[in-house]
């Protein structure tokens, strides 16, 4: 008798906790960000998949198999917005056939909205490249920004899980508090950067470099998502040696032989950033991962200054 009651006795805390398992909300993000954000926000009430990887180009991201199986069974769909996504997601998302997720449904956040976004286009036509209509979307990387994205996240998970909006509301200000802190911090860390005239491969460092005082002198590609030319490169490195630059930038996905040479000609440092969290082994979190972007680049200022 004994025996069977301890049988009974594990089956059922083996239930309770595959239940309690089995009741987190499904959480997917599109980038590896916004998933970190999502769960430091939602703790033990959440489970949540990222669909791009860290080392990929979020404007390209490979679609497997698996996101149409994560998008059919997620109660929420963070998504980062502004575009960056369009070449990929939708489609994954219709067929995943959940109507939760679907575009102005109750499981489906954009983190972008209620930003105001940097490089919104006057007009569009296919001479600009590959421009995003609404705006720059790397906002990520702007600290006020994700002040704001955090309080998007955290009332989308409130509106789904409203038994737990407290829990979710008590973890947006501790996100809130820390984040407040490292702001000091990564302020006083670019002091010494202010005015530093910089080379990007992309525009994908636009909001950080703004929120820092820092000055985009030029970028690597001619236009969003058009590859350099020769010319183009020769062109870059005559300016950029004319406005003094001093650092070049370029994403930890992009060809690093290109920028190495940019960085070579012009007499300036590269500096590989890691555009997405998780990219880094040491920066898995938003904020380690903001820690060694910001380390990164002000020590490179730093040292250029002297």
């Amino acid at each position: 008798m004994r025996k069977l009651h301890f049988v009974f006795a594990a089956l059922g805390a083996l239930f309770l906790s595959v239940s309690a398992h089995a009741e987190k909300l499904r959480v997917v993000a599109t980038l590896p960000d916004l998933a970190a954000l999502a769960q430091q926000l939602g703790g033990d009430h959440v489970q949540v998949e990222s669909l791009a990887r860290a080392s990929e180009d979020p404007h390209f991201v490979d679609a497997r198999p698996s996101f149409v199986r994560l998008l059919n069974q997620a109660d929420v769909l963070i998504e980062g917005g502004a575009g960056l996504e369009a070449g990929w997601l939708e489609p994954l998302v219709q067929n995943a056939r959940n109507p939760t997720i679907q575009t102005g449904k109750s499981g489906r956040v954009v983190a972008s909205a209620g930003l105001t976004l940097l490089d919104v286009p006057a007009s569009l036509d296919r001479s600009q490249g590959d421009v995003h209509p609404q705006g720059n979307p790397h906002y990520m990387l702007d600290p006020e920004a994700v002040s704001k994205v955090a309080a998007t996240i955290a009332a989308g998970l409130s509106q789904v899980d409203a038994a737990h909006a407290h829990d979710y509301a008590a973890e947006l200000r501790k996100f809130q508090e820390q984040l407040n802190g490292a702001k000091s911090k990564w302020i006083e860390q670019f002091s010494a950067c202010k005015g530093a005239r910089v080379v990007a491969y992309h525009k994908s460092f636009d909001y950080l470099l703004k929120r820092y005082g820092l000055e985009l002198a030029g970028t690597i590609e001619p236009k969003p998502g058009i590859e350099p030319s020769p010319a183009h490169i020769a062109h870059l490195v005559r300016d950029a040696k004319a406005a003094g630059v001093k650092v070049v930038i370029a994403e930890s996905f992009r060809p690093q032989k290109t920028a190495e040479r940019v960085a070579s000609e012009t007499g300036a440092q590269y500096v590989a950033l890691p555009l997405l969290a998780g990219a880094d082994d040491s920066a898995k979190d938003y904020f380690s991962w903001m820690n060694l972007v910001v380390s990164r680049l002000s020590e490179a200022c730093g040292r250029t200054a002297k």
